[in-house]
């Protein structure tokens, strides 16, 4: 029966092995769920998604598979003969709901007042004592009160299916194929972790706890470690102003990213390309800056560098001294670029234009040259390439 469910999966690009669907059908066996709903999607989307990015795809593909399935319910109950639901019904009865129904006319006059109401009404209805609806007194509907009626959907206590669930497809904002936000770039940089014990001993260590227990006689002995922390340590270099302007949400969100994933964070300023001095505050950068050779000083080579710009500008700026737009250089770019790779051991260039783009602009082939091809477009895609790299 889950093949269907199964191949779903597979269409709707969500990874799912065999393994899985097996490992899915011996829970159902061992009966972990049973006739309940919610339940089995829970227990599916636990066994069959790995990460939470395919959330949204795992929805839209239970969605279709499970209604897949009412249609097919319904397509089997076209196929019953009217004559053995009527008698289906009628067994069903006591003798004072037969009475009940009796007064309305009988059965028949019910089926015929029903399809009537049907034809005529044209849009949803709740409470009330005539249309069929929800919540009111009329004899066709549901949640309501009438003891001479039909019961007509789903509601009141009827309630229950995972469809409300998996229609709110509350995980959109997870999906890797939708457009970057500060929740999806969080996602990607994770990819770029270390973690390490550090700091004061404030997280309870429930291994030692039993472990220092157990040794003094069940005495308890609680015992205490540092937090775990991510010990990455990241240079984060944007470019700023002209043609970069258009990607300033992208990099605002990036950034505020990248602050919360990483404790050991530093970040400047350049335009364009990187000379002899950045700065960390755009509104003072002409009063404020920061010598590119201290910063070079200042940082370890165990820092991460990324780079944050378009690489679009004229190839002068990158190879000749006086290149810059806003000062005279006494060195050309490329020369502060080849100390920046000289110094880390890790350096990568994160690019907001497409990648079908940058064959395009000359200054962009120089850049990926300089960086010994290590440049990625900022999608999601991209930042976990790019952070692979940076971890390995």
């Amino acid at each position: 029966m889950l093949l269907n469910l199964f191949n779903e999966m597979r269409a709707a690009k969500v990874p799912v092995s065999v393994r899985e669907l097996l490992d899915l059908h011996h829970a159902l066996q061992k009966g972990v769920v049973f006739a309940d709903m919610d339940a089995f999607y829970y227990l599916a989307r636990a066994i069959l998604v790995k990460d939470e990015r395919h959330f949204d795809k795992f929805d839209r593909a239970f969605a279709a598979y499970f209604k897949g399935l009412e249609n097919l319910d319904r397509h089997i109950e076209a196929l019953i003969p009217d004559e053995w639901l009527r008698k289906e019904f009628e067994r069903s009865l006591t003798d004072e709901e037969r009475a009940q129904i009796q007064s309305l006319g009988g059965l028949d006059k019910l089926i015929e007042e029903f399809k009537k109401r049907l034809e005529e009404q044209k849009e949803r209805h709740a409470g009330g004592n005539k249309w069929i609806g929800t919540g009111g007194t009329s004899p066709f509907g549901s949640g309501g009160f009438n003891p001479e009626g039909i019961r007509v959907g789903e509601a009141g206590k009827r309630q229950g299916k995972a469809v409300k669930v998996w229609d709110q497809r509350e995980y959109k904002n997870l999906d890797d194929q939708v457009e970057l936000g500060t929740r999806n770039i969080k996602l990607a940089l994770r990819r770029l972790r270390k973690f390490a014990r550090e700091g004061a001993a404030e997280e309870l260590d429930i291994d030692g706890t039993i472990d220092h227990t157990a040794r003094d006689a069940g005495l308890l002995n609680i015992q205490m470690r540092p937090e775990r922390r991510n010990t990455v340590k990241l240079l984060l270099l944007f470019d700023i102003g002209g043609s970069m302007d258009a990607h300033i949400k992208v990099c605002e969100e990036l950034f505020s990213a990248c602050k919360t994933e990483f404790k050991h964070l530093e970040y400047y300023y350049f335009h364009n390309f990187v000379y002899e001095s950045v700065w960390k505050n755009n509104l003072r950068r002409t009063s404020e800056r920061f010598s590119t050779f201290d910063l070079l000083h200042k940082y370890g080579d165990d820092y991460k560098v990324v780079f944050v710009g378009d690489a679009a500008m004229a190839p002068y700026e990158i190879t000749q001294p006086g290149g810059s737009v806003e000062h005279w250089n006494e060195e050309a770019g490329y020369v502060w670029m080849q100390r920046f790779m000289e110094k880390f051991r890790k350096i990568i260039w994160i690019n907001p234009y497409p990648k079908q783009a940058w064959d395009y602009t000359a200054s962009t082939h120089l850049v990926r040259d300089l960086i010994e091809d290590k440049m990625y477009p900022l999608t999601l895609q991209g930042l976990e390439e790019g952070m692979r790299y940076l971890s390995k």
